[in-house]
């Protein structure tokens, strides 16, 4: 059959247009039945991949993947807004997230208060108190140097050989990775005793808090006292001598009620030539309180009392020159001066 050149003009464009459609439509099905999705990688990233380190990455992730053969359906996964970058381990994120720890030096200024400056800074009073040894907050003073660490958390001293940042962290309940990294330590790695410290995060417990703060104990008397005597040196009512007052002496009516200081266990009763009448009541973290020269005792050994039980009655006996109340903190066995932490 003979075709005229008109007529091949418009058969060949048809055919290459009708073979080009065909081809298109092929390579379009074998690329969704063969192709395996790859996280895409966040341009978020700190440390961003290179080349040569996304093409590690793919692999890994088609690896991962269940083996899918070239003639296999596969679905691509419904796509959720909000979504993708490329998933960190553990080790990477913990590494990131703690920021660097240093120091600042801050002079007080008037009108400074530990609370104050720790909100201003980000971080805790536990912080402030811990890093600077601070004993009572009371006793801070305008124009005293202290130091400001960039995160939160306290100083720790190592109490014995082979403690851990692991066993450390499990005390305050804290991040194990955050200790190790901030004190270039290993996370198992055997401590010293001695040692000092920084936990991120740790906070001091609530008996040291209060200790610093002032806030351990209530007044034993309530209101219309005055302070006849304080602790420390003083020349002795009786003798003339310059003597240690281990209390603070409370002047008020004979008869006023006594009230425990803490919570605690009364450890004993009784009377003494030189304080009279007594109660002593134990408390936690070694502390025991004593209260002198009552009128009269109003508990008994072994009781457990709390702030609003009445102990006993403001008295003068023993050696007194008039009704008052003596009372002694001992910590550990040792006297304190209660105004530091009562509030």
């Amino acid at each position: 059959m003979h075709i005229s050149k008109k007529t091949w003009f418009f058969i060949i464009p048809a055919a290459v247009i009708y073979i080009g459609s065909v081809s298109f439509f092929i390579a379009a099905a074998l690329k969704q039945k063969a192709s395996v999705p790859v996280p895409a990688v966040s341009e978020n990233l700190t440390a961003e991949l290179t080349d040569e380190n996304a093409e590690v990455r793919i692999a890994e992730a088609a690896e991962a993947t269940d083996e899918i053969s070239a003639d296999a359906e596969y679905e691509l996964p419904d796509l959720v807004p909000g979504q993708g970058g490329l998933d960190l381990s553990p080790a990477e994120i913990s590494k990131e997230d703690v920021p660097e720890l240093y120091y600042m030096v801050y002079r007080l200024k008037p009108g400074d208060m530990i609370g104050t400056l720790a909100e201003d800074y980000g971080i805790t009073q536990d912080t402030l108190i811990s890093v600077n040894g601070i004993k009572n907050s009371r006793t801070i003073q305008i124009g005293q140097y202290i130091r400001i660490p960039s995160i939160p958390g306290i100083v720790y001293t190592t109490k014995k050989s082979g403690e851990t940042a692991q066993t450390i962290a499990e005390k305050y309940n804290v991040s194990a990775d955050k200790i190790a990294f901030v004190n270039n330590k290993g996370l198992e790695e055997e401590l010293k005793e001695g040692l000092t410290l920084f936990v991120p995060d740790a906070e001091l417990d609530w008996v040291t808090r209060q200790e610093i703060n002032g806030d351990l104990f209530k007044r034993p008397l309530r209101k219309g006292y005055y302070f006849s005597s304080y602790y420390g040196w003083r020349k002795n009512p009786f003798s003339g001598r310059r003597t240690f007052h281990n209390g603070i002496d409370m002047a008020i009516a004979k008869g006023t009620p006594v009230y425990a200081a803490l919570d605690g266990r009364v450890s004993s009763t009784g009377w003494d030539n030189v304080y009279g009448n007594y109660v002593k009541v134990a408390h936690h973290s070694g502390y025991v309180t004593m209260y002198a020269h009552l009128s009269k005792i109003t508990t008994k050994k072994g009781a457990y009392v709390t702030t609003s039980t009445k102990i006993g009655e403001v008295g003068s006996t023993g050696q007194s020159t008039g009704p008052h109340l003596h009372f002694t903190v001992y910590k550990n066995g040792r006297t304190t001066n209660p105004a530091l932490l009562w509030n």
